[in-house]
């Protein structure tokens, strides 16, 4: 009895820790994602597709389905795929549907098909999220399984991103860098000196007179993963300052080099959020010619009017492109939008001040303003308004390029001045985010553009603020007699006085001699 009491008392501390071996057994492990994204403002979902029980060798067995989907809505939807439907046809459990799977290449068209189908038909149960945004997210205590991880609904509505999807297996600490990539637009105007014929290729600024059409260009890309979406939005937003005018009948697009004339509409009315027009593609993916590579253009042209401001406030336009981000829904819905793009287009005026010799106001003048067009060969009349004393003689809505100024009436009393030439230029930024004049001269020239050094008679000032140029056209009264007391007069009397003087000694000369012959 002794024996068999040493021999339990010996087993005593083994049948201890064999009981709690039993009674408390290690919990499953977890584990983490990171997901390496440097934009701030995203929620990351974790949703499980597919759970499994994972072995030494870090393979996962007896596949089932997991909580973060609605299995039998899911297996409908795979089976009646238009695409993809074909690989399911046989498939009633989840191990069936993850065989299937596991015969598919990563990033391969029916992979991105299936995995926007699973994103249709996900449960209200999250595994896990993260909304770190400090650079990198980590969604942790995840078991063993297949995960579907995605930008959480409604999240990147109206920002400059996307909505990323990965298909994931869990089987340890794993890192993802988002593939998704988002579209950019740009808006760019071009530049021509009528006096000169020179034209400039696309730019951010540009000046041109009133009543000019301004040639404008909007380009926009498309993102690398293009091909995720079956459908695809996209719209031009286009704005313009109340200067221009929209032209419709000038709207020319373009996929790539290749004008085109379906696919999309132009909408000017109705819009909500105060833009001029829109160029809509309900849906790009109907243009077979698309790809991710390609550029979508569109030309136009718009008035400059009497609205325009003068000076370097000047017009402003801008654009910014509203796209699908959303692959996960097909493209359908949910949009982002890039940044405005701006240019900006400038303006001026020429003021002439009619004076007299001594600088005062002088009424009793008309002027024309004659701009040269290099085109045609000829001076066109610029539009002119006076102020009540006629004294100030305004033109506005002038850019650059070679002017004629003639005085066409003359105030009574004075000279007439012959035809004045003088040429405008301006600089100003042409690939800047927000574009600004520069600079704004004026200078007397010859009638060909070339300004003079010597014989001037009108010196001109600019404000590149105001957007003014400006000069004083003197008039100088007409020739007459001198004045009484002046100089003139008393050569005359001089003058006179010897004559006088010459015929008086003539006279007595002819006297005396006449005397003699008696």
């Amino acid at each position: 009895m002794k024996k068999i009491t040493k021999i339990l008392t010996a087993l005593l501390p083994l049948l201890l820790i064999l009981t709690m071996g039993f009674g408390a057994q290690a919990a499953d492990p977890t584990y983490g994602i990171t997901i390496n994204n440097s934009d701030t403002g995203h929620t990351y979902e974790a949703y499980q597709v597919f759970s499994g029980t994972l072995s030494g060798t870090g393979v996962l067995s007896n596949i089932g389905w997991g909580s973060g989907v609605n299995s039998a809505a899911l297996l409908t939807a795979l089976k009646s795929d238009s695409v993809v439907g074909s690989r399911f046809t046989a498939c009633v459990t989840a191990a069936d549907v993850a065989t299937v799977m596991n015969g598919l290449t990563n990033d391969s068209a029916d992979t991105k098909a299936i995995a926007q189908i699973i994103g249709a038909n996900l449960s209200a149960t999250v595994a896990g999220t993260s909304t770190a945004g400090t650079g990198s997210y980590t969604i942790t205590g995840l078991s063993a399984g297949y995960y579907l991880v995605k930008d959480k609904n409604a999240s990147q509505n109206n920002t400059y991103d996307a909505y990323t999807r990965f298909m994931l297996e869990v089987v340890k600490d794993i890192t993802v860098t988002p593939k998704n990539d988002v579209p950019s637009v740009t808006k760019k105007v071009t530049d021509v000196n009528d006096s000169t014929g020179v034209k400039t290729g696309w730019q951010d600024s540009a000046d041109y007179d009133i009543g000019d059409l301004v040639p404008f260009r909007l380009a926009g890309t498309l993102p690398t993963n293009y091909s995720d979406y079956t459908k695809y939005k996209y719209v031009f937003h286009d704005t313009m300052a109340a200067g221009l005018t929209f032209d419709p009948s000038t709207v020319k697009v373009y996929v790539d080099t290749t004008l085109i004339s379906t696919g999309y509409t132009i909408v000017t009315t109705g819009l909500t959020d105060g833009c001029t027009f829109e160029v809509r593609f309900t849906d790009l993916k109907t243009i077979a010619a698309v790809t991710k590579d390609s550029v979508i253009a569109v030309e136009y042209s718009a008035r400059l009017n009497a609205n325009a401001v003068i000076g370097s406030v000047g017009n402003p336009n801008k654009v910014s492109l509203e796209y699908s981000n959303n692959p996960n829904a097909g493209g359908e819905g949910d949009t982002g939008k890039t940044p405005d793009d701006n240019v900006i287009v400038f303006t001026y005026k020429t003021v002439i001040n009619k004076v007299d010799q001594n600088n005062n106001p002088l009424s009793g003048a008309t002027f024309l303003l004659e701009k040269y067009n290099a085109a045609t060969l000829t001076y066109t009349a610029v539009a002119v308004t006076t102020n009540t004393e006629g004294t100030v003689f305004t033109f506005t809505g002038l850019d650059d390029g070679l002017y004629r100024l003639t005085e066409t009436a003359t105030p009574v009393g004075y000279n007439s001045v012959d035809p004045i030439y003088f040429t405008v230029a301006a600089t100003h930024d042409v690939t800047a985010d927000i574009p600004t004049l520069l600079t704004l001269t004026a200078n007397q020239s010859d009638d060909k553009g070339t300004n003079l050094t010597a014989g001037i008679i009108a010196t001109f000032v600019a404000s590149p603020t105001s957007g003014n140029i400006s000069t004083n056209i003197v008039n100088n009264s007409g020739s007459k007699l001198p004045s009484t007391g002046g100089v003139g007069t008393t050569i005359f009397y001089v003058v006179g006085g010897i004559l006088i003087v010459g015929a008086a000694v003539l006279l007595v000369r002819r006297i005396k001699m006449s005397g003699n012959k008696r």
